[in-house]
């Protein structure tokens, strides 16, 4: 508790903003909450509190955003992707955190930017990617969401060509986004980082900015079209890219 009483008040101002941003930006797309959060969140906050934090919250989120759009929801997308995110899971955390994470960082960073172009210059593509593009979308999802808790790039790139519906795509990412963030923060439980006065302080404190960015990004998304929402999600993957390169860079 006492690292919260010692923040300065510039985090006091910014913090609300930036969580209130996030979230409006999750409601819209089903992601994206923690690319936007943590990086300027985490000039004040220690990684080992905001991760945790930010994985709590993003649990909470994507099941109230699965469970306004259940209906949605591609099982069978889901199902397909469930195995290999776990497997990719795994290594993440058993194999390759012990590698440079650098290069992993620089490659996700790029994937995602490549994908936002394309998205944004082909908003309204023809045809569908093979169904088995799952296996290594979600493997490779699955260990850079262990690494670095950040898939959704790789889970966007796989759903958008796959489904042609913007209400499809959001609700399928969500429901994978929760069980996703639902297996990291076991991980987190059994390592200790959750059961911490700090966290459940700052769970308690962006609650009402997350819940409010939400419902704000929900209502935005329900007037999108569907080039619009596809414009939306390649400017932001091109943003999130931009945003991890230039932080594993500089």
């Amino acid at each position: 508790m006492s690292e919260w009483a010692e923040l300065p008040l510039v985090f006091w101002i910014a913090a609300p903003a930036v969580i209130l941003l996030a979230y409006t930006v999750f409601g819209i797309s089903g992601f994206g909450s923690t690319v936007i959060a943590i990086p300027i969140l985490a000039n004040w906050i220690p990684l080992t509190t905001l991760v945790p934090i930010m994985v709590l919250s993003d649990i909470v989120s994507a099941m109230f955003v699965g469970g306004t759009s259940r209906q949605h929801v591609s099982w069978t997308e889901l199902r397909r992707l469930l195995p290999f995110l776990v497997t990719g899971l795994v290594l993440g955390v058993t194999v390759l955190v012990s590698v440079p994470q650098k290069p992993l960082a620089v490659a996700l960073a790029l994937f995602s930017m490549g994908v936002g172009v394309s998205t944004l210059l082909n908003p309204m593509p023809k045809g569908r990617i093979s169904a088995w593009w799952c296996v290594p979308a979600g493997t490779v999802a699955g260990v850079f969401g262990a690494v670095f808790g950040a898939g959704g790039p790789i889970y966007v790139a796989y759903l958008t060509g796959r489904l042609g519906d913007k209400d499809a795509v959001r609700a399928t990412i969500s429901a994978i986004i929760s069980v996703s963030a639902t297996l990291r923060g076991l991980m987190y439980l059994v390592a200790g980082l959750l059961a911490k006065a700090s966290v459940l302080a700052g769970i308690a404190f962006i609650a009402p900015f997350a819940l409010l960015g939400i419902r704000l990004g929900s209502r935005i998304h329900t007037r999108l079209t569907q080039a619009q929402m596809r414009r939306f999600i390649g400017v932001l993957l091109l943003a999130s890219g931009g945003v991890l390169l230039a932080r594993t860079l500089l």
